[in-house]
């Protein structure tokens, strides 16, 4: 049996947004014109030669309900929570963090010595059934993410999921989500299964690259796929497999997809739930102090630095 491409329902070009201190952001998920793709509830491109656009970083803050995964391409950032642990992320780290019933976190930006930050973040819905769990990490450094190299010349990074029999360095994620930094030079092509019925989306951020090849219905209804070029997003109808080509340029895009969940979606700031109450629940254990896991007897009172107001969301 062949495999069914995977058409372009939607094309998104990102928001210029502030979050944090005062960093500034490329939003493509989140924003007026795409809310959420099931599971994923925020996408966030972040990068700037400018230490004033990023260094002052995301101070401490809570999150309930989802996984958060931040994707470094280059600049370092330090990191501490409420479970205790805390490092340094630099270029080609990841961190996914689950904070399930409650974690507070700081993610605070290094100057290098060129003044260059980049990255993503991405959020992650996370069940009913888990959204009070134990918060848990994940801190994988750039050398323990697998590299698959085709012959033509293209290079995937598999964060999540599968390449090629090659599996990604993050495992035990509830959404069976993929997460690939894909690098395809001029005149090649990638084709990748995604299982049908997930959603799929692609970030491009580098160069141009047609997406979506070989569907006859959907965002253009045009068998050669859909131009997009950096910085642009596109959100796939359902199928078995993503299509991409690259012409005469370069394109280096990340492809995500993930198990939708079919839930109810209450939203405030850094906690997704369920409904109102349960975000009326995390909001009143943050000010009891009750919210967090409290592994980490340092985190008492870093709830105070936080405000709700800080959030457009």
């Amino acid at each position: 049996m062949s495999e069914q491409p995977r058409s372009v329902a939607r094309v998104i070009t990102p928001q210029p947004v502030m979050e944090g201190a005062g960093v500034r952001l490329k939003r493509s998920i989140a924003t007026p014109a795409l809310d959420y793709v099931d599971p994923f509830l925020l996408f966030d491109h972040f990068g700037s030669d400018d230490p004033d656009d990023y260094m002052a970083g995301f101070p401490w803050h809570p999150h309930r309900g989802i996984e958060t995964v931040t994707y470094m391409l280059e600049g370092e950032v330090d990191h501490r929570d409420s479970i205790g642990n805390a490092g340094a992320i630099g270029a080609g780290d990841v961190q996914w963090m689950t904070a399930g019933g409650g974690i507070m976190h700081e993610e605070m930006p290094r100057r290098g010595a060129d003044g260059r930050m980049g990255g993503f973040q991405l959020w992650v819905n996370l069940p009913a059934e888990l959204k009070l769990s134990h918060p848990r990490y994940q801190d994988v450094s750039a050398a323990q993410i697998p590299v698959v190299q085709r012959n033509d010349g293209t290079v995937i990074r598999v964060v999540a999921g599968e390449v090629d029999g090659v599996g990604g360095a993050v495992t035990e994620i509830y959404a069976e989500p993929e997460y690939l930094d894909v690098s395809l030079p001029a005149g090649a092509h990638f084709a990748q299964p995604v299982p049908s019925g997930h959603s799929a989306l692609a970030y491009a951020f580098e160069g141009e690259g047609r997406f979506g090849v070989g569907c006859d219905l959907g965002y253009r209804g045009d068998l050669d796929g859909v131009q997009l070029a950096a910085p642009q997003m596109a959100v796939f109808g359902d199928g078995d497999e993503v299509r991409v080509e690259a012409d005469s340029a370069p394109v280096r895009f990340l492809l995500v997809s993930g198990k939708p969940l079919g839930e109810p979606i209450a939203r405030y700031g850094p906690f997704v739930m369920n409904t109102r109450e349960e975000l009326q629940i995390a909001l009143r254990d943050l000010q009891n102090d009750t919210f967090v896991w409290r592994d980490d007897p340092e985190w008492a009172g870093k709830r105070r630095t936080w405000s709700p107001d800080t959030w457009e969301r």
